[in-house]
């Protein structure tokens, strides 16, 4: 497999590694350390003790620049860079992954729309492995990083042969939540197993955690959420869900940007259209 030379392949218990990835059927790519496990715990639980189902993660940036403070406040980027993998690699252990793809781009290459060497490297990727099922963050996010490695993501699957494109792909939440989505447009995912589980993944990453941000609370806090708001007048059918939209359609071209817009637009109507209608 033809690679970036500062690219790390990691298979949690061993084993070879072609194989690992040709055993992959569902397939996170995001943009930091800790975003697979916020974002992609559908996949994760999906895939988890299964025999014919693996997950594996790849990871565009090297986490050298997140912020810190606490037991973490005089750590040097690099220093940060190699906790942030460490814990990247706990997680991979936790939740079963067949294989961990950190490919440590600084987050200045991956927000470049010029620089061809991440869609390159993740095209090569998905050729390899040939996912089923793809979680990518939304366009929708808030976040730069998060937004450009989803372009770079979908710009990778568009230019792919039919043969190695995925059955369904997910704009999942991360640093924006989905709830805004009309409900019949947004995808449900039903994370609602393994409690332990999700929250041994999401404790991982201490680094994060102690340096000041409590991403494992209010991730789950997130699930449970969406699970109750979901529906007003049903009871609730699930205990945790992770809302995201279905990216498969923006395999065939189109713009992202007006693919989006389309969801904005669709949400405002039905604002509009409620308030129309109350008011008389």
């Amino acid at each position: 497999m033809s690679k970036n030379f500062q690219t790390q392949i990691y298979i949690p218990f061993g084993g070879d590694e072609k194989q690992a990835l040709a055993d992959t059927t569902h397939l996170a790519i995001a943009a930091h350390q800790d975003d697979v496990e916020i974002m992609a715990q559908h996949g994760i639980l999906s895939c988890f003790e299964r025999k014919d189902r693996h997950f594996s993660a790849v990871i565009l940036t090297d986490g050298a620049g997140s912020p810190r403070t606490g037991t973490y406040e005089n750590c040097t980027n690099e220093e940060m860079r190699n906790i942030r993998i460490t814990e990247q690699k706990k997680a991979a252990v936790v939740g079963g992954y067949a294989a961990l793809l950190l490919l440590n781009y600084p987050s200045n290459v991956v927000k470049e729309p010029k620089e061809r060497a991440v869609v390159d490297e993740i095209k090569k990727l998905l050729m390899e492995i040939k996912p089923q099922v793809v979680y990518l963050h939304n366009p929708a996010d808030k976040h730069d990083t998060h937004v450009s490695a989803s372009i770079r993501a979908l710009t990778a699957l568009r230019e792919l042969a039919d043969v190695y494109r995925p059955e369904t792909v997910y704009g999942c939440e991360v640093w924006r939540g989905l709830d805004w989505v009309n409900d019949e447009e947004k995808k449900v995912l039903d994370v609602s197993e393994r409690p332990a589980l999700k929250a041994a993944l999401l404790g991982v990453f201490d680094s994060q955690i102690e340096g000041g941000k409590r991403y494992d609370l209010a991730a789950l806090g997130r699930y449970e959420a969406n699970a109750t708001f979901y529906a007003s007048h049903d009871t609730d059918k699930l205990n945790a869900a992770i809302y995201a939209l279905d990216l498969t359609p923006l395999l065939d071209g189109g713009s992202i940007e007006d693919y989006i817009d389309g969801y904005i637009r669709r949400f405002s109507q039905d604002v509009k259209g409620r308030l129309r209608r109350l008011q008389g």
